[in-house]
């Protein structure tokens, strides 16, 4: 990524000493505060991948090395009781972005980048590593998970896990591109990618073992030893069935679930999902 803290983080992660230093701490502290402002991420686009995406293992060995030099302090605020690991503190919040985080036991962790106005309702959770760009609501009870890739002016509905990895360092984490709609209760894991302006229908779940059956384009999008399950740019996807053809599952009449992708984006789905600019 040509970072200039690459290469220490790379160092200070493959060679662990045998105690941590003050100049060990000052090089976490940079590397967080670039992580905080969106200067580096655990993942990135990248036109010449396969995917459009490229895993920057190096941040991950970052974050990883913060959780390893940390010791657990007492972080309670008031009445509320809290300990976790020093290098990682309470958040800071920047009012020019103008970022909403609407009061009622929200956490963002410190480590997640939150872009301009976004807006969290409660209770919602953003873990460390998590990159949230403009514009995105991240709605009560939704789930950002580590590491995990969300982007412009996207919808993460009531209930939505998006999950998250930062371990095996080489993992690539869940993406959701720009402008798209994740229904609620949805799940979405496992490096799965979600390009742009896809709609996930409530109650959608994806990972790398249940095929994506594409009724539009008359095939069927799956993961593979190398690469993740992707969703094609504008699929509007809802939680489907497929029956069992044989053995006791046909004489029982057992059904499997499968998403399903019913349409592609239109003028119609636009209407249907838009979002009311007044709550932002």
């Amino acid at each position: 990524m040509g970072f200039p803290l690459h290469a220490e983080i790379e160092t200070l992660f493959d060679h662990k000493p045998a105690a941590y230093t003050a100049a060990h701490r000052e090089l976490f502290t940079l590397f967080l505060a670039a992580l905080n402002a969106g200067r580096i991420r655990a993942a990135q686009p990248d036109p010449a991948s396969a995917t459009g995406w490229r895993v920057n293992a190096w941040v991950k060995k970052g974050i990883l090395v913060g959780f390893r030099m940390g010791v657990n302090i007492d972080m309670s605020v008031g009445a509320l009781s809290f300990r976790d690991k020093d290098t990682y503190p309470t958040k800071a919040i920047p009012a020019e972005n103008n970022i909403r985080i609407v009061p009622g036991g929200s956490s963002v962790r410190d480590g997640v980048y939150l872009g301009r106005n976004v807006t969290c309702m409660p209770p919602m959770y953003n873990n460390v590593g998590a990159y949230v760009d403009d514009g995105t609501m991240v709605d009560s009870h939704a789930l950002v998970g580590s590491c995990a890739q969300v982007g412009k002016n996207c919808h993460i509905s009531a209930a939505s896990q998006i999950g998250g990895v930062l371990e095996p360092v080489g993992a690539l984490p869940v993406i959701i591109e720009d402008d798209v709609l994740v229904g609620g209760n949805c799940g979405v894991y496992e490096g799965t990618i979600v390009k742009r302006r896809a709609v996930l229908g409530t109650g959608t779940i994806l990972n790398r073992s249940t095929p994506v059956y594409d009724l539009v384009r008359n095939t069927i999008h799956r993961a593979t030893d190398d690469d993740p399950l992707v969703v094609p740019e504008g699929a509007v996807v809802i939680a489907g069935a497929r029956a069992i053809t044989n053995g006791p599952g046909k004489d029982w009449g057992i059904s499997v679930y499968t998403p399903v992708i019913v349409k592609y984006r239109d003028a119609k789905t636009d209407t249907r999902i838009q979002l009311e600019d007044l709550l932002r």
